[in-house]
């Protein structure tokens, strides 16, 4: 997926944590709601606990419905103080921002820059790609979709926030038109890849073309 100057300007970064927002930056406070994502695993962060030393885990499931939302100083803090703070991205809950994401090429965007920032001694040590999840249409489907996810087992050292369901409220349209939107997304990345495959494709022939055309023009 293309990075273009609309993508840029959805980046931004907190006291250290990665944020992805609106690319017209309305909203953007320390009391501005936001999720929190492993772009690796496509995780939605629920809560933390500690580790046996202390450290903070943040803890998380493949459902937007389950996860919680934060406000963006304190989604800063967590990211920042967790064990794995180049996993993690600030999501702003809004439907722009939500959309160009998932469907615009956000998510790998936000994959390469934590990459880069994590440095070639932490991802060859695992940490980074040991949970890598492929973006597949199932695999976004799960997350955007999975509405009945089981809530986290005891053990959480901070209380459940209420979770970010994008636009569905007891109208069931809400509910139709976000569906809608996933199968869109998971359309556009089908689409993108049987494109990357055609390309491929021509390029082959292309060559095959070059390497044939001259030895058919001798006597």
């Amino acid at each position: 997926m293309p990075t273009n100057v609309q993508m840029e300007r959805c980046i931004a970064r907190e006291r250290g944590a990665l944020l992805f927002w609106s690319p017209d930056g309305t909203g953007r406070r320390p009391t501005s709601r936001v999720q929190i994502l492993d772009v690796f695993s496509l995780q939605v962060a629920t809560g933390y606990t500690r580790d046996p030393q202390g450290r903070l885990l943040l803890e998380a499931q493949p459902s937007l419905a389950a996860g919680g939302s934060w406000s963006l100083a304190k989604a800063a803090q967590l990211i920042r103080n967790d064990v794995r703070p180049h996993r993690w991205v600030a999501l702003q809950q809004d439907r722009r921002a939500w959309g160009l994401f998932w469907a615009g090429g956000g998510l790998q965007h936000c994959r390469d820059l934590l990459l880069a920032q994590a440095g070639e001694a932490e991802t060859a040590s695992g940490p980074m790609t040991s949970a890598l999840v492929p973006v597949t249409p199932e695999a976004l489907l799960r997350v955007l979709l999975d509405l009945e996810a089981e809530q986290p087992g005891a053990g959480r050292t901070s209380p459940p926030t209420r979770p970010w369901r994008p636009a569905l409220a007891a109208n069931p349209w809400k509910l139709v038109a976000w569906t809608s939107m996933a199968w869109l997304v998971v359309l556009g990345i089908t689409v993108a890849g049987f494109m990357a495959v055609l390309e491929r494709q021509d390029r082959q022939l292309e060559l095959l073309l070059e390497r044939t055309t001259p030895a058919s023009r001798q006597p």
